[in-house]
């Protein structure tokens, strides 16, 4: 039985080629993309457990690539590879959601206790959810849809379903302003002033009937951010 299935973006071929002999020895499964954009389109298609995203790639970097793969698929595990061992260029690439970031050159050993890590702390994470039941609406993410009591419903726009699907993804826990314009906008919010959370929060709470003095779907979390609510007949 395969430990899971493992996506590696690299241009490198030889580097690839190592890593994905070395995962499937260990007993993963391996997929290969030779740069960027074929990389995210395996990524969207084949369904991963994991990537292994190298930074500097021809048409497309792996910071561009983590950006659309964070808009997707916010709780899948990446690991950044990168001959680049400033600081910066690490702290740039777990901002952007990178679950951890390996310095070429590096060990197998290195390498696999690292995939190993996290696969084993995303099999941790509430897993992205198409439809859910809570304090008395159905939400369908997929029909971007709200159903409310007495069978009323109302649409959600493209970036309010992505908001609350982010905010389910992430159940029980506080999210930050800066992490929703990260991961949903794909925004880098140092130095920036802006609202658009906010708004975009205030936007959703009128399609789900939801009482900002009293919220039942989507809490406010002072000094922190905001959380869907842990109540519900979900």
């Amino acid at each position: 039985m395969s430990l899971g299935k493992v996506l590696i973006i690299e241009d490198d071929g030889a580097i690839r080629r190592g890593i994905g002999d070395a995962l499937r020895f260990a007993g993963y499964s391996v997929e290969e993309a030779a740069d960027g954009v074929d990389g995210l389109q395996a990524a969207m298609a084949i369904e991963p457990n994991l990537i292994l995203l190298d930074v500097l790639m021809p048409k497309m970097d792996g910071f561009a690539v983590l950006s659309e793969i964070r808009r997707a698929r916010p709780t899948l595990p990446v690991i950044m590879l990168t001959a680049k061992g400033e600081e910066s260029d690490r702290v740039t690439g777990l901002r952007a959601g990178a679950d951890d970031y390996v310095v070429k050159p590096f060990s197998v050993n290195e390498l696999l206790a690292r995939v190993e890590a996290v696969l084993r702390r995303s099999a941790e994470r509430p897993h992205a959810v198409a439809k859910l039941q809570i304090a008395g609406r159905k939400i369908d993410l997929e029909r971007r849809e709200v159903t409310l009591d007495g069978g009323i419903r109302e649409l959600m726009s493209e970036r309010e379903t992505e908001l609350l699907a982010y905010l389910i993804a992430n159940r029980g826990r506080a999210v930050s302003r800066d992490e929703l314009l990260q991961r949903v906008w794909g925004l880098d919010p140092r130095g920036m002033q802006t609202r658009t959370v906010d708004m975009t929060v205030a936007r959703l709470r009128e399609v789900l009937r939801d009482d900002p003095a009293s919220p039942r779907v989507i809490v406010t979390v002072r000094a922190k951010g905001y959380m869907l609510a842990t109540e519900g007949d979900s």
